[in-house]
Order: C-alpha cells, then sequence, then structure tokens
C-alpha cells in the first residue's frame, strides 16, 4: 500500500518518490540536480529567493514552460522538465 504522504514525480525522466508537500524546487534537488536552468550565458542556476520572484527556479511542469518551483506543490504524476543539462557543477 502506498504512503500517502508520498507522490511519485517524474525530474528529466528520472522517477522518484518525494513528500506531497514538497515543492518543485525540492524534487529537483533530490533529483541530485544543482541547477534548474542554464543562464544565456552558459552558468547553471538554481532556486535564490523562494518566493517565486526571482524566476531562477524556472521549469517545465507537464508541458507548460517557464513555471515557478520554489512555489508549486508536487502531485502525484506530475512530470517536471529542467534545462540545466545536468546542472551538476
Amino acid at each position: 500500500m502506498r504512503d500517502p504522504a508520498f507522490v511519485t514525480v517524474t525530474v528529466n525522466g528520472q522517477s522518484l518518490d518525494v513528500g506531497r508537500d514538497d515543492t518543485v524546487a525540492v524534487a529537483v534537488a533530490r533529483a541530485g540536480l544543482a541547477a534548474n536552468r542554464r543562464s544565456v550565458s552558459g552558468h547553471a542556476r538554481g532556486p535564490l529567493c523562494g518566493m517565486g520572484v526571482c524566476m531562477e527556479c524556472a521549469v517545465t511542469i507537464d508541458g507548460r514552460p517557464g513555471q515557478s518551483g520554489c512555489q508549486i506543490r508536487c502531485r502525484q504524476g506530475m512530470v517536471i522538465e529542467t534545462s540545466g543539462e545536468g546542472g551538476r557543477d
């Protein structure tokens, strides 16, 4: 039986269980990504303000680009895509 406190999401093709109350930014971090996106100059960018203002946490959720990952709670089956190209640097 599935623990109702957790949901399964997909981050860049990787399936993982996260807390139902976790934000998308937390799910991206738990997927091992240090960055959500790359700046126009190629630098890795990740969540900064945590309030949805800076948009450094912008991701594509269920095909909708430009979503503020720090403000959106994870839900079952959510598909999250980053443009961070791994962002592990």
